[in-house]
């Protein structure tokens, strides 16, 4: 632990703004100095006591209810008092400044953002992934990803860990005891099946990475952004998938000159939509910084939606532009970033005899009548790697599936070191020390302090 840690701490613990109740939170060694300045009377544990919060001249600061969780059993593992009084902004700060002032003996001072789960996580409360899990459940922006992050924060995406961890454990032990006595005739892991283990461990794994996948892409979602030519009806098609009117649709080109976005939600799974400005060649200034900006967003989008308008594929001047855009694209993305080819206003053009330019191929809709709007969802599902899920998928970040390909990379490794039998074991015990050590990063066993600053600094304040 650091020496900020054994400092006792302080904060609002509710949201900022005014509302019918706020608390202020209090964590320590003990905050018995703080309940007798501001509660003038012993609290029964964990049972809430209506009283007045007492300024230091003995005036009330407000009246509310006052609960004492005393360590260990506690959020924090250590002493907590919490003050449940009227939401209102000043009421809140003046409470947390009485705080502070009878705790100035004590050292007291104002919580860092994360820091009560912090010292819930540093006294072993909860492990790392079930921390990361309940910013995630204040942070979910669709109801699957507080399901999910839900059964993260309860524990069972870190049990499937620690499953991982035990069976690798066992592995590594008969590797161990084959390489502490190596003139044993008995060979411990043929024996003991080491190569079926270690291929029922694979298994496990992939199933593991594979709804940790699920549970990243709840909790990030994908950035698609919309691109094409002016008047292809982009705006039109941010609008549909949406639901409302968020942009402005003209018949004038050139109507959007910046960004546009807002996040939907698909069968649960956040997806960032981005409308931009038209590309075509412009000598109006704001329109080319909308046109920069569009192509700032493509780059880094995570799925492209080209946009092409079929009222005017035909037409040789109109085919060239979308065919120059095809091929900024081509080279300005990696080949691991999709576009979706969609062809916009079927309502209004009709398939010549045999076909045509746009027909045949890509996605064809009207993102005025809706129709072919539900083909496009299940492609967007289908390109940002969503299968149907099941209930049981719990909520991931990106650091765990790296950790969990790390792992999955060093167990590549150790087969290869198996199958060379003696001659390697060594090298395989390594691997599989390494693929642990991977593992144990996810909950938080094995880990640094500027990793645990990262993650604990992006939390609320008082939480």
């Amino acid at each position: 632990m650091l020496p900020r840690h054994d400092q006792p701490i302080a904060a609002i613990a509710t949201a900022p703004g005014r509302g019918a109740v706020g608390i202020v939170r209090v964590s320590g060694e003990s905050v018995a100095p703080i309940i007798a300045a501001l509660c003038k009377r012993a609290l029964k544990p964990r049972e809430a006591t209506y009283l007045p919060f007492l300024a230091a001249d003995g005036t009330a600061i407000d009246q509310g209810l006052a609960i004492h969780f005393p360590a260990p059993n506690s959020y924090t593992g250590e002493d907590v008092l919490e003050l449940q009084a009227h939401g209102g902004p000043v009421v809140l700060q003046l409470l947390l400044a009485r705080c502070l002032e009878a705790g100035t003996a004590m050292q007291l001072r104002v919580a860092e953002p994360g820091e009560f789960t912090e010292r819930a996580f540093l006294n072993d409360k909860i492990d790392l992934a079930q921390a990361e899990a309940i910013a995630d459940l204040i942070d979910a922006s669709t109801e699957a990803a507080a399901r999910s992050a839900g059964r993260s924060l309860s524990g069972e995406f870190s049990r499937e860990i620690h499953a991982l961890r035990d069976a690798l454990i066992h592995l590594r032990m008969l590797v161990e005891a084959t390489l502490d006595f190596p003139e044993e005739e008995i060979d411990f892991l043929q024996k003991a099946d080491a190569q079926g283990q270690l291929e029922r461990l694979q298994q496990t794994l992939a199933r593991v990475m594979q709804r940790a996948r699920q549970g990243a892409l709840l909790r990030e979602g994908i950035k698609v952004v919309i691109a094409g030519q002016p008047n292809a009806g982009k705006s039109s098609l941010l609008n549909a998938l949406a639901g409302a009117e968020l942009a402005i649709v003209t018949p004038i080109p050139g109507t959007t000159r910046d960004v546009v976005s807002q996040t939907i939600q698909i069968e649960g799974v956040p997806l960032h939509v981005i409308d931009t400005a038209g590309l075509r060649e412009s000598e109006d200034h704001v329109e080319m910084i909308g046109i920069a900006r569009a192509w700032g967003q493509i780059e880094s989008a995570d799925a492209v939606l080209f946009l092409h308008d079929l009222t005017r594929a035909p037409q040789a001047d109109y085919a060239a532009a979308d065919a120059a855009i095809a091929q900024t694209l081509a080279e300005k993305l990696p080949k691991t970033v999709p576009v979706i080819e969609v062809w916009n206003k079927v309502d209004l053009a009709t398939s010549p005899a045999g076909g045509g330019l746009g027909w045949g191929h890509g996605i064809h809709l009207s993102a005025k009548t809706g129709t072919g709007l539900d083909a496009l969802r299940a492609k967007l599902l289908e390109v940002a790697g969503w299968q149907a899920a099941p209930e049981g998928v719990y909520i991931a970040r990106e650091r765990h599936v790296q950790a969990l390909r790390r792992v999955d990379e060093h167990l590549v490794q150790a087969a290869v070191h198996l199958a060379a039998q003696a001659q390697a074991l060594d090298l395989l015990a390594e691997e599989l020390r390494l693929a642990q050590n991977a593992l144990n990063e996810i909950t938080g066993e094995f880990t640094s302090d500027d990793l645990l600053g990262v993650i604990f600094s992006s939390f609320c304040i008082g939480k």
